[in-house]
């Protein structure tokens, strides 16, 4: 499955570090939801992500209070692509469970 999407940036205080993710829609998220796939800890899916000329392999996680998956930025993609704290972003996602 492939999708392009403009997600929303948020920010989740971690500890001492700041993570950023970007929200998948909710129709995407439940479609991955319905996906048949084994199970991954976290609830855990496999992708290949892009943003700009960035590309990489990582998981997308159920975010239980906001119903929907959500992609973990890499401070690396952020630095290349000059993602900020905030906005949106287009987003190539490719599930690679299921």
């Amino acid at each position: 499955m492939r999708f392009e999407f403009d997600g929303e940036i948020f920010r989740w205080a971690a500890r001492r570090e700041d993570w950023y993710f970007v929200e998948l829609p909710g129709e995407l998220s439940a479609d991955i939801r319905d996906l048949p796939r084994p199970p991954r800890g976290f609830g855990a899916v496999r992708v290949a992500a892009v943003i700009g000329g960035s590309q990489w392999r990582t998981s997308v996680f159920p975010d239980a209070q906001r119903a929907r998956y959500v992609l973990p930025l890499k401070r690396s993609v952020r630095e290349a692509e000059g993602i900020g704290s905030a906005g949106t972003v287009r987003v190539a996602l490719e599930v690679l469970d299921g």
